[in-house]
């Protein structure tokens, strides 16, 4: 699917504009040996109308032919160019932020460029929170259609599952979306492959949340929820 670059972006947002859309595709657990289980993924990047890309992803176990299994794991997040904050900013919570935009054009965002290992580009903010107890941290670094993560700080709930630390790196190639993720559970352990995949964009990404006069939601939020995830996977 040709990408088209969405002409209500907010001009802090264009540097992650490739990643916007619905992408799906398939992954191994680990190094992707042969024995490594399959999965199918489905991974969503939305511009909701703040300088941020909110993400989800969603995966599920699949066979060797492809056919879904069952459910095993999603994330959720948020992701945005790492700058100081101003009145502009809204937050904590429900504090609403100055209506002219912290970043007003294309020449605010390059005073945020950046130079990291030799590549030109911008830092990153990123949150991923995760169903049993765990929300990463993340700074990273996005450099055209590069991103690398590694992670700041972990919090852990109680009963959480051992998680010290993660880095994970994205790159768009021939119109896939590559990832790779590689974690390590305990402190002093080395990072591990904890699974990677390439995906497909299927959809586009739009602006959703958008309210009508009467303050009720247009309805985007809930679509694609219910469909099968088997049925629209592509190898």
């Amino acid at each position: 699917m040709a990408f088209e670059l969405p002409v209500d972006l907010t001009p802090e947002l264009v540097p992650l504009s490739w990643l916007l859309g619905r992408w799906e595709g398939y992954g191994m657990l680990g190094e992707g040996a042969a024995d490594d289980q399959r999965f199918f993924q489905r991974v969503t990047f939305e511009q909701i109308g703040l300088p941020v890309v909110e993400y989800r992803a969603e995966t599920w176990l699949a066979d060797d032919e492809g056919q879904v299994i069952r459910p095993i794991a999603v994330e959720t997040g948020f992701w945005q160019l790492e700058r100081e904050l101003t009145e502009s900013d809204g937050g904590p919570g429900l504090i609403p932020g100055d209506v002219v935009p912290a970043l007003r054009n294309a020449e605010d965002v390059e005073k945020l460029r950046t130079e990291r290992d030799g590549r030109e580009g911008f830092a990153l903010n990123v949150t991923i929170a995760h169903p049993g107890g765990i929300t990463e941290q993340y700074s990273g670094h996005i450099a055209g259609p590069q991103v690398f993560l590694e992670t700041a700080g972990v919090q852990r709930s109680q009963y959480a599952h051992p998680y010290d630390r993660a880095t994970r790196i994205y790159g768009l190639v021939n119109e896939m979306l590559f990832w790779r993720w590689d974690v390590a559970g305990d402190a002093g352990e080395e990072l591990a492959a904890h699974g990677s995949a390439q995906l497909k964009r299927v959809a586009p990404g739009g602006r959703r949340h958008a309210a009508d006069n009467n303050g009720s939601s247009n309805g985007d939020a809930a679509e694609g929820t219910e469909e099968s995830a088997g049925g629209e996977g592509t190898d």
